[in-house]
């Protein structure tokens, strides 16, 4: 019942990850968070890097770790966190959504900086979290640095408040390397030259 009310976009497991295809990740760091001691300390984690390394994979993993244990997690991707929130504050029930975005002591919210957002949207984002702030952890991911996420919110006063309380408590997880969906491509005789690292 928790991991259907999780929404994970699909099922995967640490186990099932290719650690030898992204040696740039600390693979006892992982085991470390999988653990679970950032979810009972409200700390936040953090996966940055190019589209197609494993980020994703890793978040529902560690989350999916998280709930077997008995923990709640909500996943969402960043747009349809944003869409609702959004749709929310038009319909006057924006306290409600807050509310049911901080009701989960594990938010995981994927792709950010995938889509931009506008300032509006940027606004009702930091007010989720600073609602979770110190209280509940987030597991996020990304595919731009730090030092872009100003562009990302479109507003580099807000992006600075928005790090200033998701990096408090946190652990940066950076991942360097090639797609992975890429490389099957590659594999498949789909892609006939071979990826450049990112």
């Amino acid at each position: 019942m928790h991991t259907a009310m999780a929404r994970f976009p699909y099922l995967k497991t640490l186990e099932g990850f290719d650690f030898s295809f992204q040696p740039s990740i600390d693979r006892k760091k992982i085991h470390e968070l999988a653990a679970g001691r950032f979810i009972e300390q409200a700390e936040n984690v953090i996966l940055l890097g190019p589209p197609g390394t494993g980020k994703t994979h890793l978040a529902v993993a560690l989350a999916l770790k998280a709930v077997q244990r008995g923990v709640r997690a909500y996943f969402t991707s960043a747009t349809s966190l944003l869409a609702a929130l959004t749709k929310a504050y038009a319909e006057n029930r924006f306290e409600d959504k807050l509310k049911f975005y901080t009701m989960p002591k594990l938010l995981v919210i994927d792709e950010i900086g995938y889509v931009p957002i506008d300032r509006h949207a940027a606004h009702l984002f930091f007010q989720l979290i600073s609602r979770r702030y110190e209280r509940g952890a987030m597991l996020l991911t990304s595919n731009r640095g730090f030092g872009q996420w100003g562009e990302v919110f479109g507003d580099p006063i807000i992006a600075t408040a928005i790090l200033d309380r998701l990096l408090h408590h946190s652990v940066t997880i950076n991942i360097k390397g090639e797609s992975y969906r890429l490389k099957e491509k590659q594999k498949a005789g789909v892609l006939k030259q071979p990826v450049a690292p990112a």
